[in-house]
């Protein structure tokens, strides 16, 4: 077989190393259009590549997918996170597991798994064409053609091709997918920043507040974890997996909105008022300030003491119904207007992509075009951080590189 996988990141490689292990006598080439490889494995994770999640099981996995949860549940069954790990490990790439569950290469460098990635595609003598788009497939019979950007390059014939392009920014980067029959869900940015419209919050820049609960008002979305102010608004875990839940909502709402924000992580808000009147009971000769409930940051709790009015040097003990229900309130719902969204860094994800009703996700084979198959972020499918898009990438390549019908 003569097999073109289309992109050369995390899912083009994958699939490719794959396809050659399960078909040695396959001619395999990956083309990708831009002139480096691999480009977001080299950035993920702060330049340590965040591998995957060390997920207990395929239900808490799958949680971690705002789109494409239900197709992954039965993806992961072929192959699933410890599989993933497995993988890397037997070819000479020692992986260690942090507290927060998030998988990193021992090295501590995306390198290592990019040197894996490439080394095994020298072995298995896998062709690597790059500066080399693909605008068009015309399907033939049973073969699919292949149409270069700029045309430098005459057409070509594969008997299967994997699609691996990454997510695209724009609807139109998908065009030439869709005009193939497949329905396309329109491309929205996800994992992003907040941008708040108030000074008195970001003047906190720097301050992490380890356990929030977030939501955006009038909706169902919410999220929970560690929270970093900035100086443009607010940024950290729970922003980041609000934002991807919340991604389409927040796009046609043009990035506006309420942010509620629980600094005490507590719902109840009885458990917030019996906590402060044990304070005002242990600590009545002491100044606000100087007792800080659900260990706030000082700056923080200023900030919050100016929010109701409540003057720093007052005194626990002094303390009325009044003033202990607006800080119950406060901490328990505090709120800012969302005014735009910011970037995760260099780390760009989109959701939308290829309908998965397009797919066979046993096989990952187009059920529009016979032979022609997709893996990786050009599908509708994407998760929160903590190694999930990589996770998936990995699964859905591993699927396709079957090349089953």
């Amino acid at each position: 077989m003569n097999i073109a996988v289309i992109g050369g990141g995390a899912a083009g490689f994958f699939a490719a190393i794959n396809i050659r292990l399960n078909y040695p006598a396959a001619t395999v080439t990956i083309f990708e259009k831009s002139p480096q490889l691999l480009a977001k494995v080299r950035i993920s994770g702060g330049g340590r590549c965040n591998v995957t999640n060390a997920c207990a099981s395929i239900k808490e996995l799958c949680a971690a997918y705002p789109r494409g949860a239900n197709a992954l549940k039965k993806a992961f069954r072929t192959f699933d996170n410890y599989a993933t790990m497995i993988w890397f490990e037997t070819r000479q790439v020692p992986l260690v597991t942090q507290d927060d569950q998030c998988v990193f290469p021992q090295a501590q460098d995306s390198a290592a798994i990019i040197d894996c990635f490439l080394r095994e595609a020298k072995r298995l003598q896998i062709n690597i064409v790059t500066n080399c788009g693909v605008k068009k497939i015309t399907p033939g019979k049973p073969d699919l053609q292949l149409h270069f950007i700029g045309d430098k390059r005459p057409l070509q014939q594969f008997d299967k091709v994997v699609i691996t392009t990454g997510g695209a920014p724009r609807k139109d980067d998908l065009t030439w997918l869709e005009q193939l029959g497949h329905t396309i869900c329109p491309p929205v940015p996800s994992l992003f920043t907040l941008k708040l419209n108030t000074d008195a919050l970001t003047e906190l820049m720097g301050v992490v507040v380890e356990n929030t609960q977030i939501t955006l008002q009038g909706t169902r979305f919410k999220a929970e974890g560690p929270l970093l102010i900035t100086h443009w608004g607010v940024s950290g875990p729970a922003v980041l997996k609000l934002s991807s839940f919340a991604a389409r909502w927040l796009n046609e709402n043009n990035y506006q909105g309420t942010l509620q924000i629980n600094w005490a992580n507590e719902r109840n808000q009885d458990v917030i008022t019996q906590h402060l009147g044990s304070l005002m009971n242990s600590s009545e000769r002491k100044m606000l300030v100087n007792v800080r409930p659900f260990n706030l940051s000082e700056r923080l709790w200023r900030h919050l003491l100016e929010k109701c009015d409540l003057p720093a040097d007052k005194r626990w003990g002094e303390m009325g119904k009044s003033a202990i229900n607006k800080l119950v309130n406060t901490l328990s719902n505090d709120s800012y207007q969302i005014t735009g969204k910011g970037t995760f860094k260099e780390e760009f994800v989109t959701c939308g992509g290829i309908n998965l009703s397009d797919v066979d996700i046993k096989t990952m084979q187009s059920k529009v075009v016979k032979n022609l198959y997709f893996a990786g972020e050009v599908l509708d499918i994407d998760g929160i951080t903590g190694g999930y898009n990589f996770q998936a990438a990995w699964t859905t390549g591993f699927i396709a590189a079957k090349l089953r019908e």
